[in-house]
């Protein structure tokens, strides 16, 4: 993996936490909103792993596909951050 695609990360990182806000306190928002959906609980954690998932498949249909690849990077990132 390159340096460059790794400070590309770093990046939509910081640029998403300026637009939204603290990652661990969106990601605990979402779980709550998915608990409802789902009528079961959801934590943080589930939601970082489920964007991951969702981020994968993307990249198994277009493995060439940048942004997907730098959005689990940024996922992967967080999770060690959030309540599981």
């Amino acid at each position: 993996m390159s340096a460059a695609l790794l400070d590309k990360a770093a990046a939509v990182l910081e640029e998403r936490g300026q637009t939204y806000g603290a990652a661990d306190a969106a990601f605990a928002a979402i779980a709550v909103r998915w608990s409802i959906t789902l009528g079961r609980p959801v934590s943080a954690a589930d939601v970082i792993l489920c964007m991951i998932d969702l981020k994968l498949v993307r990249l198994a249909h277009d493995p060439a596909h940048e942004d997907s690849l730098i959005d689990v990077i940024g996922y992967a990132a967080l999770f060690p951050g959030v309540r599981r």
